[in-house]
């Protein structure tokens, strides 16, 4: 199996792809590769080639296209998870299993109860990272946008998926709905947001309701919400013939 490396840039008329940063420097340091060695490069957008090494060093890498892959295929529900930021690597875990799972963007989310500490505008590149990592394990050729983060209001105002999805607990001031009731008719596009480890706010569940967000309970239990998210993923994909 071919290493695996996302491109900074490809000119598709001159049959070259760049590497930059961390990609250059593990295909030239870590793994050690040569000139005339062969990999594989996708360009985050969905397209995948093979390639063979040009040159390489740790200012940058380039790497001359010989054939296109069929890369991997996309969900057909364009999903972004708007996932309210959560402490320390518990937030990393869901980026690295969202993008495994197919979500087209993540959008970090500040809410009333957001104990992690980052202010809107500032989410950390290091997800952009674990995407990427991600994207190249799972073998596919696609890198979620990573949003900066907003307030939860703002997104709510932004957000114009067809479906949207509002997960709660059990125990929330208004009763959610199973999430059986979303099966049927699959939407050209869904967002699906997810609370921090508080909960969302009596007043974040009543404005998420007036927007059109559907209310979405996942069961009896009130589980982490670290795992709410690839759960509810993995269900509404099966729920919608999308795995």
């Amino acid at each position: 199996m071919l290493p695996r490396f996302l491109a900074e840039s490809i000119d598709f008329d001159a049959g070259i792809a760049r590497l930059s940063g961390d990609e250059a420097r593990h295909l030239a340091q870590v793994l050690r590769l040569e000139v005339d060695d062969e990999v594989a490069v996708f360009d985050g957008a969905g397209r995948e080639f093979r390639a063979r090494v040009a040159r390489a060093g740790k200012d940058g890498a380039e790497l001359r296209l010989l054939e296109e892959f069929p890369a991997a295929l996309e969900p057909l529900v364009r999903l972004t998870l708007a996932q309210a930021v959560i402490k320390g690597d518990k937030m990393d875990d869901v980026v690295r299993d969202a993008t495994m799972m197919g979500v087209k963007a993540i959008e970090p989310l500040v809410t009333e109860h957001t104990a992690a500490r980052m202010k809107a505008g500032r989410a950390p590149e290091r997800w952009r990272r674990i995407a990427i990592a991600s994207a190249k394990q799972c073998r596919r050729a696609v890198v979620p946008a990573i949003g900066l983060g907003l307030p939860f209001e703002e997104w709510l105002s932004r957000d114009d998926a067809e479906t949207r999805i509002l997960l709660v607990e059990p125990s929330a001031a208004i009763e959610g709905h199973s999430v059986s009731t979303l099966g049927g008719a699959r939407p050209a596009s869904a967002s699906v947001m997810v609370g921090p480890e508080g909960g969302w706010s009596v007043l974040e569940i009543e404005a998420g309701v007036r927007a059109g967000c559907v209310p979405i309970t996942l069961g009896r239990r009130t589980l982490r919400s670290d795992a709410v998210a690839i759960i509810a993923i993995g269900v509404l994909q099966f729920l919608w013939a999308d795995l």
